[in-house]
């Protein structure tokens, strides 16, 4: 059991034996998101189930260019595939980018402290999600629409720059027009077929009946954080009931480079995910 294990009385989903060790992973799926991002749809090549918790992550590799951590974008209840999406800003991502269906990249984990859905189960549940932060919430969006009855009110919040730079098209479409989740979308700049909100994501709340007995999950750029969490303290909710998941600085996954530390806490160990409470008072930590 790891150090973060043992001082917070939970466990990763996770081999430590293999921990360091690369597998190999087929694409059966790769489709360009937006002009940027890639989303990959992968398979274990050892046809192995891959198992973890919404919001943990990978080391993605590919020999002769390096290694990136990414948010899974897909939930564990699913078939024997799982999602991942890359955006294309430096040269591993650039190289993976390229990559096809039926090519090869190399995975280690998952890792990290994902959400615990056992503090979520039977609760009003609030994700919001801004720009590329609903690729790694995706995970639990779906493990929540496909364990509905788990869970009370499901509202989900999903803000973009414009409407090109929209995440998951079909997954939109769907969520607009269910009756499982309570879904508000806007954009801070429309276009001229854009029959959507126009305005930044906290005009969202206006739309949406929010109670301080919510749950909430954060996750976006990191000048949404300060604004979304003064609407919350309008409505109410402790802040030890809302968790964001911090997907930046990391490097090695492990806590071993200390490349996403902030003072006592590790990003890639003790997180992605924290309680708001756990890290509003560490400098640097959003």
């Amino acid at each position: 059991m790891c150090n973060c294990c043992s001082s917070n009385n939970h466990s990763h989903n996770y081999d430590e034996q293999n921990i360091f060790l690369p597998k190999e992973a087929k694409i059966v799926r790769a489709v360009q998101a937006t002009a940027t991002e890639r989303h990959f749809t992968l398979r274990m090549a050892s046809g192995e189930k891959m198992k973890f918790d919404p919001g943990q992550i990978l080391e993605v590799s590919l020999f002769g260019f390096g290694e990136i951590p990414i948010g899974l974008a897909s939930s564990p209840t699913r078939e024997n595939t799982f999602d991942i999406v890359i955006r294309t800003v430096g040269r591993v991502s650039t190289a993976i980018n390229k990559l096809n269906e039926g090519d090869s990249l190399f995975i280690r984990g998952p890792l990290g402290r994902g959400f615990d859905l056992n503090l979520l189960r039977n609760h009003n549940i609030l994700v919001i999600a801004g720009g590329i932060g609903l690729c790694p919430t995706r995970s639990l969006i779906q493990y929540i629409m496909d364990r509905r009855s788990e869970f009370k009110k499901f509202s989900l919040f999903y803000g973009a720059k414009d409407p090109s730079q929209q995440m998951f098209l079909e997954d939109l479409a769907n969520w607009r027009k269910s009756n499982d989740v309570d879904f508000h979308e806007t954009v801070d700049r429309g276009s001229d077929d854009w029959k959507g909100n126009t305005g930044v994501i906290t005009t969202l709340f206006k739309k949406s009946s929010i109670t301080p007995d919510t749950k909430v999950i954060i996750c976006g750029p990191p000048i949404m954080f300060k604004f979304v969490i003064a609407e919350l303290d309008k409505i109410g909710v402790a802040r030890k009931d809302v968790y964001v998941d911090l997907e930046r600085r990391m490097k090695c996954g492990v806590g071993k480079c200390g490349h996403c530390q902030i003072n006592d806490k590790y990003v890639c160990v003790d997180g992605p995910v924290f309680s708001f409470d756990e890290i509003q008072n560490l400098e640097e930590a959003i």
